[in-house]
């Protein structure tokens, strides 16, 4: 499983985003490429792409809430990825 974060936004010094609304939903795939979720700073709107194809299977940040840079939005399942054997709550 690959965590998606909140990116740095080039030449924005926010330091959160909210996260507008999801375009995509769990267990629905995604392409690289791929619109995943709209991202609001202060200053700028935008969306967000997925970096790798695969399959969403958690978000992790819910519509309306203010993430911090570098926190996680979702977790995405590659291909070719094994099933982890750790419980990722900690359990």
């Amino acid at each position: 499983m690959t965590t998606v974060v909140v990116p740095k936004s080039g030449g924005v010094t926010s330091t959160k985003a909210t996260v507008v609304r999801w375009l995509k939903q769990e267990g629905e795939p995604v392409k690289q490429g791929e619109l995943l979720v709209e991202l609001e700073t202060e200053k700028v709107s935008y969306e967000l792409e997925s970096p790798w194809d695969g399959v969403l299977v958690k978000i992790l940040a819910q519509e309306a809430t203010e993430v911090p840079v570098g926190d996680p939005l979702c977790q995405i399942h590659r291909p070719g990825e094994g099933q982890s054997k750790e419980d990722p709550n900690g359990s």
